[in-house]
Formats: structure tokens, sequence, C-alpha cells
């Protein structure tokens, strides 16, 4: 994802809580206390990570923690659910698996 290009989501009300600094693609972003993983993830690029068998772009599904469609990495390994996991200052997230990993 670039680190140029616009969020899908736009934060039209709560912009005043407190900001929330976290790592995507090694990229240093910011979203707002109170988000969950997908929301911060989305208000700041266009997708939240490449479909497994094709070129598609995925965005998310139900918003619920139900169709899988979600899933994305922390950098050591763990895979998260985007929609359901808030995030949390720091945090350290990959829109797709590592080269290295098995």
């Amino acid at each position: 994802m670039s680190g140029t290009a616009a969020g899908r989501l736009v934060r039209l009300a709560e912009t005043g809580r407190d900001p929330v600094r976290f790592l995507l693609d090694g990229v240093e972003r910011v979203a707002l206390a109170g988000d969950t993983v997908l929301t911060a993830i989305l208000t700041n690029a266009p997708a939240l990570r490449q479909a497994e068998f094709g070129p598609e772009r995925r965005a998310g599904f139900c918003l619920m923690g139900a169709c899988q469609d979600c899933w994305i990495w922390q950098e050591q390994g763990a895979r998260i659910r985007a929609c359901s996991t808030p995030l949390a200052e720091g945090m350290r997230l990959l829109t797709r698996t590592r080269e290295d990993w098995p």
C-alpha cells in the first residue's frame, strides 16, 4: 500500500479523541483512541489487504468477526481480525504475510 494513498473511510465525527500511532507495512500512521484496527487502517489506506487468490484488494465485509475477510498480521507473525481488534499504541501491522514465513 502506498504511503500517499488516501483512506477508504473519511472520519466525519468524534475527531477529538486522542491520537494513537501505529505502523502499517513499516509506515507510521495515526488513528484515534477507540478505533478498531480495521477503522485505523481504512482511514489511512484504500484497502485492508491483498486477496489471497487474486489481484483484488480486500476491505472487510461483515464488520463483526464472522466472515474471515479482515485477517491481517502483526509484525511478529500473529494473525488478527482487524474488525474486532482494538487498535493499541505502537501496533506493528502488515497487510500481507512476510516472505520469510513458512
